[in-house]
């Protein structure tokens, strides 16, 4: 059944490709990118299947906006992909108030306010599913990604809580947690501090890691979203790639044996009577 899809960022990586992927599985597609034009082919191709919107997540006034045309020209919204934000490389050291700021206002902030614009129309649905873009960086952290890391653990926290709140209103929620991909996420759509030597050697180590990382191809994500759009019961968490699952199960086992490791001292926090 055809269904209307409301993606931001969509004018490249991921976002694009879902949209293209959307467009072409005959699905409508409200495609918001910060330069409209950049949807121009895609409109071109689809026609009236296609709603460009210029929309920067940043701003709650321009999210409600654009569900709000979303809505009165097709009607519904059936599914959300907020997948607008980008990564920024430091360490938390080199990391300016500024660049922290902007980091957790389009990664964080961004993606509540294009969720809280979509809610009221999905209540009223009475259905909807709302796919947060997390990433492998969403549950577990490198060094030279401290920010990142945090905006992304925040937005999985937010939408756990938020998949018990709108439950019960037949909503359902997904977080997206890739691996690592050949987009241009750590190239030219990425921002970088300005580095400070004594953590050269950190920098080095992070660099030697990441070479070992399995790079998937974004193509190949499309029609595995279009399944999990499909889905009568979609899992809260979906990873995506054969990369994440390498580095997400020893994390969790060391977290495990961590706190096991240290449960006594935890239980002698418990009470003054024991």
């Amino acid at each position: 059944m055809s269904k209307v899809f409301l993606i931001t960022g969509a004018s490249k990586g991921f976002g694009r490709n879902w949209a293209e992927t959307a467009l072409a599985d005959g699905h409508k597609v409200i495609a918001s990118a910060r330069t409209v034009t950049d949807l121009d082919a895609l409109v071109e191709q689809y026609g009236d299947a296609i709603l460009p919107v210029k929309l920067d997540v940043n701003d709650r006034k321009q999210c409600f906006e654009a569900v709000a045309l979303g809505r009165a020209t097709f009607g519904r919204i059936d599914v959300l992909i907020s997948n607008a934000g980008y990564g920024h490389f430091g360490m938390v050291e080199e990391t300016t108030e500024q660049e922290a700021r902007n980091q957790i206002e389009t990664n964080i902030f961004g993606s509540l306010w294009i969720i809280q614009a979509a809610l009221p129309v999905m209540r009223e649905q009475r259905s909807g599913h709302i796919m947060q873009v997390s990433s492998m960086g969403g549950v577990i952290a490198l060094p030279n990604l401290g920010v990142y890391h945090a905006t992304k653990w925040a937005v999985e926290g937010l939408c756990e809580s938020l998949a018990q709140e709108v439950a019960d209103f037949g909503i359902h929620m997904t977080l997206l947690e890739p691996g690592p991909y050949t987009t241009d996420w750590a190239k030219v759509s990425s921002v970088r501090s300005e580095q400070i030597s004594d953590y050269d050697g950190v920098r080095e180590k992070y660099q030697a890691k990441i070479q070992t990382f399995l790079r998937g191809n974004p193509e190949a994500t499309g029609q595995a979203i279009m399944k999990l759009a499909s889905m009568e019961n979609p899992p809260l968490r979906l990873i995506l790639g054969k990369h994440s699952w390498l580095e997400i199960e020893p994390s969790y086992e060391r977290r495990l044996n961590e706190w096991k490791e240290h449960l006594p001292l935890a239980e002698s926090a418990h009470s003054l009577d024991d």
